[in-house]
This record gives structure tokens, sequence and C-alpha cells, in this order.
């Protein structure tokens, strides 16, 4: 006998974890399904580990049960708990939070375990399908093939895998923001390496085809901040769409050959001969490859203005951050005081029945979406998912049919900031 669930998430990472926490702690049965074996997508899997942004010009904006986990995460570990009252945003990497990761794993499992979640890991979906009312999903564990129904399914996977399973509009760019293969780089001492030799070295090893530019960064070329930041969040994987198994797979592969080149080039450099790489993730960090269309679509118009929608479920703070790899940053800040909103219509795939879709998948443009990617706003657009597929499941209505004041006030009950 198959079961049946209120809510099924595809996707353990940031947003997909806040949904089901908030799905299952509103009283959902509720089952998460994640192809790893662990949650925190990025910031547990691709060396991401700094959340952010909670705050914007001097108050917290994103709380609810992301920041819950971070605080618990600092608390664990004896961290700092940030100060959110600092009104200067423009170098907005200082507002990011260094979290443990493997703290924040073991965390998350439990606070998962608590609300009562079905936690799948290893397994992903092969089939959605609508089936008398509820969604039928097929379900690839590691014995194989099997079923499950849910009334309500959110799409967390941050391809819009399920989206596109049940037969529901994405958009897909010609060309994606590049990836990233995070390494942790040790056996050197900074202040004594010769940065000017180093960059005549690398740039005669690009014209020989030794290396990549990106292998380092951007695509104009040697980044010292490689050095600085011992590897980390450096490398450009780049002309790849990693949406599906075949893209995901070919971004891998090119990520670790980008990480070998470096290497090789590196090693052989004075200075450097003690040079070791550790992996910083098990996988590359993937900015962009699909979005739903959703009942409603945030514009970069939109973001920049801090327009508050009639619907809005919550903030999200982060510059314009489009990474592309022949211009290099195409980065944006906001104007002060301008805080934008996400509306529930975005996280609807449009004219879908039981269905609802968080994290960088929202329905939104390029540019908007370059900065709404990132993790606190996807933790927070993952609990309004969670909630509203909670109501949905309970009231039989479709997400789009519910009441957004019954939305909203169950995520104040848990801790969300709302517009």
């Amino acid at each position: 006998m198959s079961e049946t669930f209120d809510v099924a998430v595809i996707g353990a990472g940031c947003a997909g974890l806040c949904a089901a926490i908030q799905a299952g702690r509103a009283g959902a049965e509720t089952v998460l399904i994640e192809k790893n074996g662990i949650c925190g997508g990025t910031l547990t899997m691709c060396g991401i580990n700094y959340p952010g942004i909670f705050n914007a010009w001097g108050k917290q904006v994103i709380g609810g049960i992301g920041w819950e986990l971070v605080r618990k995460t600092l608390e664990e570990t004896g961290a700092e708990i940030p100060n959110f009252s600092k009104e200067e945003m423009t170098c907005h990497w200082q507002h990011q939070i260094r979290t443990n990761p493997v703290v924040f794993a073991a965390l998350a499992d439990q606070a998962l375990l608590d609300a009562g979640v079905s936690i799948r890991f290893h397994t992903m979906p092969g089939g959605i399908v609508r089936d008398g009312g509820l969604w039928k999903l097929t379900l690839c564990g590691k014995d194989g093939l099997y079923d499950l129904f849910a009334r309500v399914v959110i799409d967390c996977s941050g391809d819009a895998n399920a989206v596109k399973m049940a037969g529901y509009a994405v958009n897909q760019p010609e060309s994606c923001q590049p990836g990233t293969l995070s390494v942790y780089a040790i056996g050197y001492e900074e202040d004594q390496l010769d940065f000017p030799a180093l960059e005549s070295a690398f740039n005669e090893a690009v014209k020989k085809g030794e290396v990549l530019p990106e292998d380092m960064g951007w695509a104009k070329g040697f980044n010292r901040g490689f050095f600085h930041g011992h590897g980390g969040n450096s490398n450009h994987i780049c002309g790849i769409n990693a949406a599906d198994s075949a893209g995901r797979t070919r971004m891998e592969i090119a990520g670790r050959e980008s990480i070998l080149r470096i290497y090789r080039f590196l090693h052989r450099q004075p200075g450097l001969e003690n040079l070791e790489f550790r992996f910083g993730s098990g996988e590359c960090g993937v900015r962009e490859t699909r979005t739903i269309v959703g009942e409603k679509t945030v514009t970069v118009e939109d973001y920049v203005s801090g327009r508050v929608y009639d619907d809005a479920i919550c903030y999200g703070f982060y510059p314009v951050d489009l990474h592309d790899e022949k211009l290099g940053l195409d980065k944006r800040d906001l104007a002060p005081g301008v805080v934008p909103t996400v509306p529930l219509g975005a996280l609807i795939p449009r004219k879908s029945e039981g269905f609802l879709a968080a994290g960088r998948i929202l329905s939104s443009d390029r540019l908007a979406n370059s900065a709404l990617r990132v993790q606190a706003p996807c933790m927070a657009m993952g609990q309004a998912a969670g909630a509203a597929g909670a109501l949905s499941a309970e009231t039989g209505r479709n997400p789009i049919d519910l009441p957004i004041d019954d939305v909203r006030n169950l995520l104040l009950k848990h801790g969300a900031i709302l517009p």
C-alpha cells in the first residue's frame, strides 16, 4: 500500500529544509526527498557556508526557521551572534554569517525529526503525475522504484525538476551564470608570494592553454583573492547548464578539470611547492539553471524599487549579483532604505494545482534572480512555501486561492519577519 502525505518537499537545500520543517510544525504529514545524504544544499555540500543576508539598513529583515537554525549553530559552536544594527550595507559580504556546516546539518536533521518529517535521503523523483486529486510521485531509492502520494508538492530542487516533471512551464536561459567548485588551499604563506611574478606566469600559462582565465575566478584573469581566501568560492565553471543530470555531470567533471589545471600550474611556482588542495565541497555550487513561470514574476525593476506586493510573504536583501563569464560581475547595490519583497504568486507555477516552488527557481527575471538566489531569502521563501503547502493540504484549496492573511499569520506564529 503506497503512503500518502499532505506535503512532499523535493530537495533539502536551504529552501526545502525550511519548507519541510514549517509544514511539519504546522501539523502536515510531510515527506522530504533529497538526492544527497545531507541537508543544507550549498551551505553543506558546496562550501558556501556563510548564509546571508538576514539584515538590512540597521534591522533584521529575515527571521523564522532559517535564522533559527543559523543562530543555534552559532550558539552551539560559541560563535558571535552578528550585530544587525549596522546600517552600512554596500560591503554586503561583511554581513554574511560564517556557519559551521557539520553542526548546521546535525541540527537540521534534529529539527526535521522533531517536526515529524519523514526524511528520504539518497532518493530522487522519477515521475510526478496527477492522480485522483493527489500527486503520484514515483521515487528512485537505493533499492529501486516506489510510489507515494501527496496532496501538495513543493519543488525546492534548485532546478525546477519537479515543476518540469509535472508538466508546468519553466524558463531556461540560453547562457547561465557559471558554477563553482570550492577547494581549500593550504601549504603556503601569502606574504611570501611574489604576486607580480605569479600574475605574469599565469598570463603566460593562459596563452599556452595550460589554464583558463576563469580557473582562478573571473574571466578577467589572475585573482589574488584566491590566495587570500585560501581558494574557497573562487573559480568559475562556464558554459554549462546543470539543470538535468547530463548537464550536472558535465559541470562536475569540468570543475575537477579546472581544479587540476590550476593545481598543476600553482604547484610549480616559487613559494607554492608545498601547496595542497582539500575539498571545500562535495559538488559544484550552481548559481542558475531554470526558473518557474509563476502566477507573478519578480522583475529587476520590482526588486530594486523595493516593491511591496499585496501577497508579500518575505523580504530578500542582496545586491543584484550576476556573474558573467565574459564581462565579469554585474553588481548593483540597492539604494539606501530599499528592502525588496517576494510575493506568494512567484512561488506558484502558473495554472497549477496543489503545487509550489521555492528557492532560486522562483518566478523572476535573470537580474532579480541573481539577488534572490542566495541562502537567506531562499530560507524565507522555503518557509513561506511550507506554510502555504500545509494550509493548502488542510483546506483543500489551491495555494493561489488561500487567504494571504492565513499564510502570513501562520508564518508569524513560527517566527518569520514579514513586509
